[in-house]
């Protein structure tokens, strides 16, 4: 066999595992030992994460055309450049454990409930949303999921209660309370930061530090940038958010930390978003372009992980072509169907409020106009149709 035949031969061959080492290491705060600076993935592991790097990806690519045709009403915030973060995190997390983050939230709206039509349409406000279209960008829940949070910072303290319960119940859960830069400022965190550390709360307190609180430089905003040392009596660690592998590992070793009785943990996920805050903003008045174009160049977490696993065989680069190109065709389809959908109606305003209602009628906008209470949900992923739904008082 010639040479050309033998190199194109393994350029297509795969091997069972591959090791890679993390290239920036952790920093710590208050801790003496790191994550593991060395990484080990099988190919199907490697293909797991590759798939939900790119269905996050593009996702948002989607989000942005919907937006762009007014299929998406009021706010919406991108994720794309920083989906190395959640999809590390999410490919460590056990059953029990539990999430919840900002209003940049699509992402981990998918990761949770695996449903990504579901999240499509409720972005659209569609009542075949996750949330039957009363959520829309920012308010998306699933099972151990408990939303994107319009309030600035306060998933943060949101976190520590969802890790109170964890402990109350004593059920090994941690909950990462996930939130930006922009966030770490506010009164609430060190809030939090006091009751976690205090009762030791199973709490994973992530800062996603992607430089920018909306137009605002963190070197503008924040007296000091190492968010990962704000707990102060609190352990810490950075982290390269861009590359899953690091954020995997930090995971990893954070539910290991709380559920060994240690207490909360903050970790700086050092990440970028290409777009702007949201899409009413350009994104360019106070950074530029090139700025931009460097990132999406030498750091795109995608790009990064894709070099990886091809250039060490584990993975083809003929398989993950295969896999983009079947998610392309997924999210196109979700996207036509989403049109055809209905959109939410406000009778839906009233209904699911409780789990068990103990009357019958919800205030409306006026005492004298209550609103009907139903239940539309009926255990994980399952709605009924709101014209097959028999009222129940």
């Amino acid at each position: 066999m010639n040479n050309a035949r033998y190199s194109q031969i393994m350029k297509l061959a795969t091997v069972a595992k591959a090791t890679f080492k993390i290239e920036r290491p952790f920093k710590l705060h208050k801790l003496e030992k790191c994550p593991a600076s060395m990484v080990t993935l099988t190919s199907e592991e490697a293909i797991k994460i590759y798939e939900k790097l790119v269905m996050l990806r593009r996702i948002e690519n989607a989000a942005n055309t919907m937006y762009k045709e007014k299929l998406i009403r009021g706010f919406c915030h991108l994720y794309t450049g920083q989906e190395a973060v959640a999809v590390g995190i999410h490919s460590m997390l056990r059953k029990v454990d539990t999430v919840v983050t900002s209003y940049r939230c699509h992402g981990w709206a998918q990761l949770m409930s695996d449903d990504m039509f579901g999240v499509l349409a409720e972005i659209a406000g569609s009542k075949s949303g996750r949330s039957r279209g009363k959520g829309g960008s920012m308010h998306i829940y699933a099972k151990n999921f408990y939303g994107g949070n319009a309030i600035v910072g306060s998933q943060i303290a949101l976190g520590a209660g969802i890790a109170f319960a964890h402990k109350y119940r004593n059920d090994g859960g941690v909950c990462f309370a996930v939130y930006g830069d922009g966030a770490a400022n506010q009164g609430q965190a060190f809030e939090a930061y006091n009751i976690a550390k205090l009762w030791d709360l199973p709490c994973v307190f992530v800062c996603e530090n992607n430089t920018y609180g909306m137009g605002t430089s963190i070197k503008r905003s924040s007296a000091s940038t190492e968010f990962y040392k704000r707990g102060n009596y609190i352990p810490g660690i950075w982290v390269d958010g861009m590359d899953v592998l690091a954020s995997r590992e930090a995971a990893r070793y954070s539910i290991e930390h709380c559920t060994s009785g240690k207490g909360p943990l903050i970790i700086e996920m050092e990440t970028y978003r290409y777009t702007g805050h949201s899409m009413s903003d350009p994104g360019t008045s106070y950074r530029t372009r090139e700025e931009v174009k460097q990132m999406r160049e030498k750091r795109d977490p995608i790009k990064m992980f894709r070099e990886k696993v091809t250039s060490t065989g584990l993975v083809t680069a003929e398989k993950l072509k295969e896999i983009a190109s079947r998610i392309r065709e997924e999210i196109i389809e979700a996207i036509e169907r989403t049109k055809l959908e209905k959109e939410s109606i406000p009778e839906d305003v009233a209904a699911d409020i409780y789990q068990k209602n103990l009357h019958p009628f919800i205030r409306g906008i006026r005492p004298d106009t209550p609103l009907e209470h139903v239940n539309f949900y009926k255990g994980e992923n399952v709605f009924i149709p709101l014209e097959n739904k028999t009222k129940e008082i």
